[in-house]
């Protein structure tokens, strides 16, 4: 299990993983397996995904390997279950054997034929609706002991400012992509705008108003309809000047 003396360098790790990581996907698959690792012991592997809620939705599932994530499918093939619900409700679930819980009997019996006796999750941290938990799984009843639990706690405290950085970078990124696709949608408006003003020798709410019948009566968006005019002057498509 992970211990103090290797806790600064797995958050180094993670960092860096948030730094290089292309999006919150693969940070994610790398938080699983770099999570498996830590909390394994020699000949006692443990098996790692990781659940992201957002909006009440399964958003996202990383694992450490296919069987972890096999494990984790079941509970969303049933829509419930003790990871789901640890990220739902920002709860530590244990199940210390599954052949003794009757909580989620269909999940625990189907997670049980792939040789799994128990289960721990614990809730990450994180910011805003965003829900996410650690999920581990052993092959072993009773293998999460108190101590082992709270060295698992102790793990998802120092991982999850790395999870809410990747998360943060994530909405960031898509913030400024939809902002971006914006200005460059109303780019093309307002030259096409004055595309028309030009042709037409008239004002600009005029130049709006044919632009929007051209759209109504073709019946096709209007950010459309200002492309064509714009592509038809042989200048390629209009583009802002602002980057992110």
């Amino acid at each position: 299990m992970v211990s103090d003396s290797t806790a600064t360098s797995i958050n180094e790790h993670l960092h860096q993983m948030v730094l290089s990581s292309a999006d919150v996907e693969e940070f994610l698959g790398e938080l699983a397996k770099v999570s498996a690792r830590s909390l394994s012991e020699p000949g006692d592997e443990i098996l790692c995904g990781i659940t992201l809620l957002r909006q009440r939705k399964a958003a996202t599932v990383a694992s450490s390997s296919a069987a972890a994530q096999a494990m984790d499918e079941i509970q969303y093939s049933l829509g419930d279950g003790p990871c789901v619900t640890a990220s739902r409700e920002q709860v530590v679930v244990h199940l210390a054997d599954l052949d003794e819980d009757e909580r989620w009997p269909e999940c625990t019996r189907r997670v049980r034929e792939h040789g799994m006796r128990s289960i721990l999750a614990v809730p990450f941290q994180l910011d805003g609706g965003t829900r996410a938990a650690l999920n581990l799984y052993s092959h072993r009843p009773h293998r999460f002991d108190e101590r082992a639990r709270e060295l698992a706690t102790i793990f998802v405290s120092q991982t999850s400012m790395a999870l809410r950085l990747a998360v943060r970078f994530a909405q960031t990124s898509e913030t400024a992509d939809n902002l971006k696709a914006t200005l460059e949608t109303r780019t093309g408006i307002d030259v096409a705008v004055g595309i028309i003003m030009a042709q037409n020798r008239c004002s600009q709410a005029e130049a709006f108003e044919l632009l929007k019948a051209a759209s109504s009566t073709r019946n096709v968006k209007l950010h459309t309809v200002a492309s064509a005019i714009v592509d038809g002057l042989g200048h390629g498509p209009a583009r802002t000047h602002f980057e992110f």
